[in-house]
């Protein structure tokens, strides 16, 4: 293995499957299939259309990966995965992918959080994280802030939302508006042109009682439906674009609040934001804003890195390499409510590869399904 070991991802938690990979902290390859255009018509992802587009698109990801990198499948130092939390038909196929390709190159496995992946992957941008690191995860299905002092082995869950999360709260808001699916980008687009003091939405657990870091969008969603469906039940015009501000504005200004509240009552002084809404420009442009004026900070990946990807999954997976930690047995699981305090599916030592004959990373005796991977799936599974 090189100085700094060379690492696959794949990503499948939802509807984009996702395959990077990583030199150390160098990113080489970050190719992307998303079916978002097959969920469209539905207004929302559907786990079976998701699963079986994972499956068409797993190997031309994979073989799309390793040209971009200009490296083969057999220069791996290991192949890393979702294991969850998210679909479990889609983390399945996932899953299912990264066992073949580790069991039939000889590789070691890693089965890694999804939450610690989309915080690690900001090392491919800005560098090693801090430690501890703060970070604010806000996606469709989730909206977290996290402690990690150590992105391979310790991160601890601070808050998280009671209800909906603020990516899906942005789809059904743009349902509730017509806009169409995915929510996020478009009402972005049309709160550029609104004036978010509009409208006074509410924020949600900003009470004197309420949990300090717990984050909550239902009742936010259901104001912004009322409010939307009163003017057309008067007979007037909705003013999409100042709609979609005021409601922008009141989502980033409860994560944002809430992250620098984090910060300031846990002694650190950088914040990361991650997840699929880190891509929305109001969230970012008051995040900088609000870091600057405490002293803190900021640390967010470009928009693509945000997103749902592979490089994300590989950037963990050096980095669980490059610290010796155990990698996973090939009975992995894949589970769609792993907790992110579980970094990494334990796994144990492996045995070097050439000591009985067997690959390193399958743990188990010979078998006769090793045989015909390598005598018929070479072209395929190699890409």
């Amino acid at each position: 293995m090189a100085d700094e070991p060379l690492v696959l991802g794949i990503e499948t938690s939802c509807d984009e499957t996702g395959v990077g990979v990583v030199r150390g902290r160098t990113l080489l390859a970050d190719a992307v299939a998303s079916s978002v255009d097959e969920h469209a018509r539905y207004g929302g992802v559907v786990p079976e259309v998701a699963s079986r587009a994972h499956l068409e698109a797993m190997v031309p990801t994979i073989q799309r990966a390793l040209r971009q990198a200009g490296v083969s499948a057999r220069d791996l130092d290991a192949v890393a995965v979702t294991a969850g939390p998210g679909l479990a038909g889609a983390l399945l196929v996932g899953v299912s992918a990264a066992k073949a390709y580790a069991y039939a190159l000889g590789k070691p496995l890693y089965g890694v959080n999804h939450l610690a992946s989309h915080i690690c992957v900001d090392q491919l941008e800005h560098g090693p994280l801090p430690e501890p690191t703060m970070a604010l995860l806000v996606s469709g299905g989730h909206s977290s802030l996290l402690l990690a002092p150590d992105i391979t082995s310790d991160v601890r869950p601070l808050g998280a939302t009671i209800d909906d999360a603020a990516g899906e709260a942005f789809d059904k808001v743009a349902r509730v508006l017509g806009l169409g699916f995915p929510g996020g980008p478009v009402i972005d687009r049309y709160a550029r042109e609104g004036d978010p003091a509009a409208i006074a939405f509410p924020r949600g657990l900003t009470g004197g009682r309420d949990p300090l870091y717990d984050f909550s969008f239902s009742g936010l969603k259901t104001a912004v439906a009322r409010w939307v469906e009163a003017r057309r039940r008067d007979g007037q015009e909705v003013p999409v674009a100042d709609v979609a501000a005021s409601f922008q504005e009141a989502v980033v200004d409860v994560l944002t609040r809430k992250a620098l509240r984090a910060c300031k009552d846990n002694g650190v002084d950088h914040l990361m934001i991650g997840g699929g809404v880190a891509a929305n420009s109001r969230l970012r442009a008051l995040a900088l804003e609000r870091c600057e004026g405490a002293g803190i900070r900021l640390r967010v990946p470009r928009p693509g890195l945000c997103t749902d990807n592979g490089a994300m999954v590989a950037s963990l997976g050096s980095e669980m390499v490059a610290r010796g930690r155990a990698a996973s047995t090939l009975d992995l699981p894949a589970d769609s409510s792993l907790p992110v305090t579980e970094v990494s599916v334990p796994g144990h030592s492996h045995p070097d590869p050439h000591e009985d004959g067997h690959p390193q990373g399958h743990g188990h005796g010979h078998d006769h399904a090793h045989d015909h991977a390598h005598e018929t799936g070479k072209d395929n599974l190699y890409g």
